[in-house]
C-alpha cells in the first residue's frame, strides 16, 4: 500500500511539472501575455471554456493554435463568418450508396466540433442559430443529429475569440449564452520591450518548433487533480457572498453594484470561481486554494455575467470596475 502511495505521488509530481514545461512550450512562440496564458490553463486545468476578447493583431489565435501544439490533442480552427450553418460545425448526414449492392444508407460526417481543442475565431460574427449549435455542444459535450447522440472527445475545450470593438456586421452573445464560458480573458497591447521582441521574433528567419509537452491522459489526470485541491469554509464562504453582492438589492452589495448592475451573477459564477481557484493553486504548485488565487481570478469569471445599466455606460463603467469594487467593499476572511 505505501508503495502505491508513493507511486502515485510520484506521478502527481510528475504531471505537475509537465505544467511549467507547458509554459515555456507557450513562451517559444508568444511573448509576454503571462497572465493570459496563466487564464487559459487554468480554463484547460477546470476543464471549461474560455472567450478571448482583444483587437485584431495582438496574437489570439497564434496563442490558441501554439498551445494546440504543445498538448499532444486533437486540434481544429474554425473562421465563424456570417454564412457559416450549425452543420458546418456539428456534421451532416451523407448519402451513401454500395456500388456492388446498390444499398443506399445514411453515414452521419462528424464536423470539426469533434475534436479535442477547438478554436472559434471570431464566434461573433455568426448568426444566433449557429452560436446556439456550438454552446450547446459546450454545455452537454454531446451533439444530437436525426434522433443519435454523439460524445464530443475527452478532454474537450473551446477557446473563442471576438473583437471588442469592430461591432458592424457581428452577433453579440446574449448574456445566458456568454455564461457557459467559464472565463472571459482579456488581451491586452504588449509593453514596449515586448513590442519590439515581437517585431524580432516575426521578421527573421523562422523560430524553433512547439515541442509537445502532454496528451490527453496527463489533461485528464490533471483535471481530476484540480477537483482534489482543498478550498476553505471561510473562503468557499466569502465566494458566496461575493457571488451573492453582484446582484442589486443584496444586503452585502456595495452601493456601486446598485448604481451601475441591472443583472448580477448566477449560481454558475460562484462553481467557476471556486474551480479556477484550485486550479490556479495546482498550476502553482499548491493543493490549497487561498484568498489570493480568488482574487486573481474574481475579474475574469464575473465580468462577461454583470449586465451593466446606462448609468455605467454613461459615466464610462466597466464590469471590471464593479468587481474591484466589490473587492474592496468585502475583504476576505483573515487568514
Amino acid at each position: 500500500m505505501a508503495q502505491q502511495v508513493a507511486a502515485d505521488g510520484l506521478q502527481i509530481e510528475q504531471r505537475l511539472a509537465l505544467l511549467g514545461k507547458l509554459k515555456q512550450a507557450v513562451a517559444t512562440a508568444i511573448v509576454g501575455q503571462e497572465d493570459v496564458v496563466e487564464q487559459l490553463l487554468i480554463g484547460l486545468l477546470a476543464g471549461g471554456h474560455c472567450l478571448l476578447e482583444g483587437v485584431p493583431g495582438l496574437g489570439k489565435t497564434l496563442l490558441v493554435r501554439t498551445l494546440g501544439e504543445a498538448l499532444e490533442l486533437d486540434f481544429r480552427r474554425v473562421q465563424f463568418t456570417p454564412d457559416l450553418m450549425p452543420s458546418d460545425i456539428l456534421g451532416t448526414e451523407l448519402l451513401e450508396e454500395d456500388h456492388g449492392t446498390g444499398h443506399r444508407s445514411f453515414r452521419f460526417q462528424k464536423g470539426p466540433v469533434f475534436t479535442n481543442l477547438l478554436l472559434a475565431d471570431e464566434l461573433n460574427r455568426t448568426p444566433p442559430k449557429t452560436q446556439a449549435a456550438l454552446l450547446e455542444a459546450m454545455q452537454e459535450k454531446t451533439v444530437s443529429y436525426a434522433g443519435q447522440t454523439y460524445q464530443l472527445p475527452k478532454p474537450f475545450f473551446v477557446l473563442a475569440t471576438q473583437n471588442p470593438l469592430e461591432q458592424a456586421g457581428t452577433y453579440p452573445l446574449p448574456e445566458a449564452q456568454l455564461d457557459r464560458f467559464l472565463l472571459l480573458v482579456r488581451v491586452g497591447y504588449p509593453t514596449a520591450d515586448e513590442e519590439r521582441d515581437i517585431l524580432a521574433r516575426t521578421t527573421g528567419s523562422a523560430g524553433e518548433a512547439v515541442p509537445r509537452v502532454m496528451g490527453a491522459a496527463d489533461v485528464l489526470a490533471l483535471q481530476s487533480y484540480v477537483r482534489e485541491v482543498h478550498l476553505s469554509d471561510d473562503l468557499l464562504g466569502w465566494i458566496t457572498t461575493l457571488v451573492r453582492a453582484t446582484r442589486p438589492g443584496d444586503a452585502a452589495a456595495p452601493p456601486e453594484v446598485g448604481s451601475y448592475v441591472r443583472w448580477g451573477a448566477g449560481p454558475r459564477a460562484g462553481q467557476a470561481l471556486v474551480l479556477c481557484a484550485k486550479a490556479r493553486a495546482l498550476l502553482k504548485g499548491r493543493f490549497a486554494a487561498t484568498r489570493e488565487d480568488i482574487a486573481a481570478l474574481a475579474a475574469p469569471v464575473l465580468r462577461h455575467r454583470l449586465l451593466l445599466s446606462f448609468a455605467a455606460e454613461a459615466e464610462g463603467k466597466s464590469t471590471d470596475d464593479v468587481v474591484a469594487a466589490l473587492l474592496a467593499h468585502l475583504p476576505p476572511p483573515s487568514a
